[in-house]
């Protein structure tokens, strides 16, 4: 296996994983009362947004494969930095609320 081909794995893997923890978020969701759920629902369509972003990046990244600039990968680390992070932020609230 090549190394992007490794890469592009490694950043799906991750990135399945993140999209595990929105699903689990949007549940409890589902289960906070009104006035929380709304505040709920609004952070994780701010998840989902950053997710959506990073999958374009990653399809990107794959369409260009070795022609991916260093760039472009560049942005993928920190968007998926940003997303982990955010996904900690909202289960970190759910904890305490």
């Amino acid at each position: 296996m090549d190394k992007d081909k490794a890469y592009q794995e490694k950043i799906d893997a991750q990135l399945d994983e993140m999209s595990a923890r929105i699903d689990e978020l949007k549940a409890k969701a589902q289960k906070a009362k009104a006035e929380a759920k709304i505040e709920y629902m609004e952070g994780l369509e701010a998840l989902e947004t950053k997710r959506n972003d990073l999958k374009a990046r990653l399809k990107e990244i794959k369409e260009r494969g070795k022609e991916a600039s260093q760039d472009l990968k560049e942005g993928i680390e920190t968007s998926l930095c940003d997303l982990k992070k955010a996904v900690e932020s909202a289960s970190e609230k759910f904890k305490s609320d």
